[in-house]
């Protein structure tokens, strides 16, 4: 596991924790019903970590005994949710991070290799805080080992 190169606009581990802290509903968005995709493996370890998980792909009916959603916008407005964790190709998440913004998300999260200023700047103008580039799962065992 490979700590985060600090960068301007990178969260402190202070505040992954609080964010990590907060959440209880995550949506992750291209979420694979396949065990062997990354997606479907951070997506299971944080089911066993207590967070409610809603995938979020239109490939899919249903994934880790959850209801999947073909879009963030078709989840059902009495479902909050606390983050959006996003498995899809940069170019995909200005307006990933705009449907993330309109539903009331509190976080935008680009996994690793993620990283778009323009989906940021979305974001960060919608009041969402934004985490890019690094995986939530491998943050959340990080911070979980340095506790």
């Amino acid at each position: 596991m490979i700590d985060p190169e600090p960068s301007a606009g990178m969260p402190s581990d202070q505040e992954l924790r609080s964010i990590l802290g907060r959440a209880r509903t995550i949506a992750v968005v291209g979420l694979s019903s396949d065990p062997g995709r990354p997606s479907n493996r951070v997506a299971r370890y944080l089911q066993q970590k207590g967070y409610r998980i809603i995938p979020v792909n239109p490939n899919e009916t249903d994934v880790l005994g959850e209801q999947a959603y073909p879009s963030l916008r078709d989840i059902p407005r009495d479902v909050a949710v606390d983050v959006v964790d996003v498995f899809r190709r940069a170019e995909a998440t200005p307006e990933i991070a705009a449907e993330a913004v309109a539903t009331g998300a509190k976080v935008l999260w680009l996994q690793s290799g993620i990283v778009n200023e323009e989906a940021a700047r979305i974001g960060e103008e919608g009041g969402l805080d934004v985490v890019m580039g690094i995986c939530i799962h491998d943050t959340s065992a990080r911070l979980e080992e340095a506790s």
